[in-house]
């Protein structure tokens, strides 16, 4: 650094700044110091950088599936955050919720140079595995309200489910079939509650979910076996895939969407407003999710202690998959 602050007539201090994208310097300040770095093929050492802060300036992330579609765009939030934040992002995924898997994920995490962890990994998964959470780092989870004393960032499940279900109760619908997610995602399980106590909170019958695994496949078969029930008028599916596969199946019988069945998915796909018909969906923000996992970490990080996140709130966007029972037109 001694010699690149010679070559770029400027202070130690200069350097550090810009090394470290710390404080403010000059854009032709900045300009001149990058190119005595590269003229003298200068590179900071981040181990000795950590030697001295403390930080390594990474931030780890444990992640149980790539599948999803909020898991994709959570990931994705946390690594744009965190590189304008200035960190890296160290990524271990995890391919069941078996014990051993879990715990060598926190082994192998903590043997990487990382200041803290960001978990996004179903709360029922790791009750099921019960391991120890890494000792002497900080840990946000994603995804999750368990019983801990970490932070946790979430969105708000249950006030989306409210809105689809509200949403069609107030278009006259007597009630409200649901296809729910799996049984061991908390997700699923707070959307199929909130559906439940808002028909109960109406007075209104509440029929037995259909259970399927977020995949379109699951929802169609599960639409199969909807398409034979007369009185089936509105579906509100746990997310975008499986109402994908509960229109197929009502099509394919003969029934009209919107015209005999409506139908509601959840998670807000760009492409649910390019189907046949635009898909009503509740819209969820996993970019707002990922970012603030980020903010929460490094907030530890910075003052030692851990606050809690706000619930991020949901939007229900209607389009034409939506429409009052032809018995109330």
């Amino acid at each position: 650094m001694e010699d690149v602050a010679r070559e770029a007539g400027v202070s130690g201090q200069t350097v550090s700044r810009v090394v470290n994208a710390r404080g403010y310097v000059g854009a032709t300040t900045r300009t001149r110091v990058e190119q005595a770095m590269q003229h003298l093929g200068y590179r900071p050492n981040s181990a000795a950088r950590a030697l001295r802060s403390g930080r390594f300036r990474a931030i780890g992330v444990i992640m149980f599936s790539f599948s999803s579609y909020g898991n994709q765009r959570t990931l994705d939030a946390i690594a744009v955050r965190a590189a304008e934040m200035g960190y890296a992002l160290t990524l271990i995924p995890v391919e069941s919720s078996a014990r051993e898997t879990v715990a060598g994920a926190f082994r192998r995490i903590e043997e990487h140079a990382v200041d803290g962890i960001i978990i996004v990994i179903e709360a029922h998964q790791l009750d099921e595995a019960e391991v120890e959470m890494p000792h002497g780092l900080p840990v946000v989870f994603v995804d999750s309200n368990r019983g801990t004393s970490h932070p946790f960032v979430d969105t708000d499940q249950a006030q989306g489910a409210k809105l689809a279900t509200e949403h069609l109760l107030d278009m006259g619908h007597e009630t409200v079939w649901h296809v729910a997610g799996p049984a061991k995602s908390y997700s699923a399980e707070r959307r199929r509650e909130s559906w439940q106590k808002t028909l109960e909170s109406r007075e209104r019958a509440v029929p037995e979910p259909i259970q399927g695994d977020w995949s379109a496949a699951s929802g169609y078969e599960a639409g199969t076996r909807l398409r034979d029930i007369d009185e089936v008028t509105a579906v509100f599916a746990a997310n975008d895939q499986m109402a994908i596969g509960v229109v197929r199946a009502f099509r394919e019988s003969g029934r009209d969407i919107p015209g005999d069945v409506s139908v509601v998915g959840f998670d807000g796909l760009p492409d649910a407003a390019q189907l046949w018909p635009p898909l009503t969906t509740v819209q969820q923000h996993p970019e707002k999710v990922g970012a603030l996992a980020v903010d929460a970490l490094l907030a530890e990080l910075g003052s030692g202690e851990r606050t809690q996140t706000p619930l991020v709130g949901t939007e229900l966007i209607i389009r034409e998959s939506t429409a009052p029972p032809r018995t109330s037109r």
